[in-house]
């Protein structure tokens, strides 16, 4: 059975700078391109026909109203990425509980409906962060790595000890769609230099990354029925030219492959309508 491809974009924007407290002009305009690369995508994923998600912090939805606006006129899902791109691990709980609700609250007012999914910024949780999604009446999150083709359920209560083995909780009803470095665009393109003067490269190959890419989803339509893969990207680093060439030749070579690409919503519900994606199921066992 052919699988799915959840295409997701996380509109940062300011947010990811300013969290970062790189605020001089030439920090911000690196985000300010988040917001000229909107309409760049927009148009090429109705070129396509697609559906997708996009993961707004709250910052980005009140200063680029307008953009969010033509994302969700445009059908794609709206779904929470914090308000100024925090990392919650460095919350409190109620400062977590209060960013949460923030986030929330700014992304019903755009869309007029609550929202159903969630990804944390940098793909960081707390003890709490599972929670917290559930009381607000989430169906889902991707923020998790721990499995790559197969949606789970999140768990609740972990407990590590260096001592021990770990203590696995249990499973809730959070929906989780799994997300990787490997299949996020930032790693691989972006050039950054932190505060540490530690350096992420990036600017790697349009096409070399495109390639892995395909060698993913290949290896996921040959081993697994029905498997689902999350791919991130950024306005503000896939929209360049030449990474947008290659993101249209890649769904040309997706589309051929015969793959459907889905919102994380519609994945999600149809997880807990109970349908067994990403089954493991080797080529040679097939009949």
């Amino acid at each position: 059975m052919a699988g799915t491809v959840c295409l997701t974009f996380d509109f940062d924007a300011l947010s990811l700078w300013i969290n970062r407290r790189q605020t001089s002009p030439a920090s911000l305009s690196r985000g300010e391109f988040g917001a000229v690369a909107v309409p760049r995508l927009l148009h090429l994923l109705s070129k396509y026909s697609i559906p997708s998600t996009w993961f707004i912090p709250g910052h980005t939805i009140e200063t680029y109203r307008a953009h969010c606006e033509q994302v969700v006129k445009a059908g794609h899902e709206i779904g929470l990425h914090g308000y100024l791109h925090e990392q919650v691990g460095a919350l409190s709980e109620q400062q977590e509980r209060t960013v949460f609700r923030r986030a929330f609250d700014l992304v019903a007012n755009l869309t007029g409906l609550p929202p159903q999914g969630s990804r944390t910024p940098s793909w960081d949780l707390t003890a709490s962060t599972v929670d917290i999604m559930l009381e607000l009446g989430l169906l889902y999150d991707s923020s998790l790595m721990s499995n790559d083709y197969t949606p789970f359920f999140a768990r609740r209560g972990d407990q590590l000890s260096p001592e021990g083995a770990m203590h696995f909780g249990e499973a809730t009803r959070l929906v989780e769609l799994p997300v990787s470095w490997s299949l996020d665009d930032y790693p691989h393109f972006e050039y950054h230099r932190n505060a540490s003067g530690s350096v992420l490269p990036g600017l790697r190959a349009a096409d070399d990354v495109f390639r892995n890419w395909t060698d993913d989803i290949v290896y996921m339509l040959r081993d697994f029925d029905d498997g689902v893969a999350v791919v991130t990207f950024h306005p503000q680093v896939i929209g360049r030219g030449h990474r947008l060439l290659a993101l249209e030749r890649w769904l040309d070579e997706l589309r051929k492959m015969g793959v459907a690409f889905a919102r994380c919503e519609d994945v999600a519900r149809q997880v807990l309508a109970g349908r067994a994606y990403g089954t493991y199921r080797p080529a040679p066992d097939r009949p």
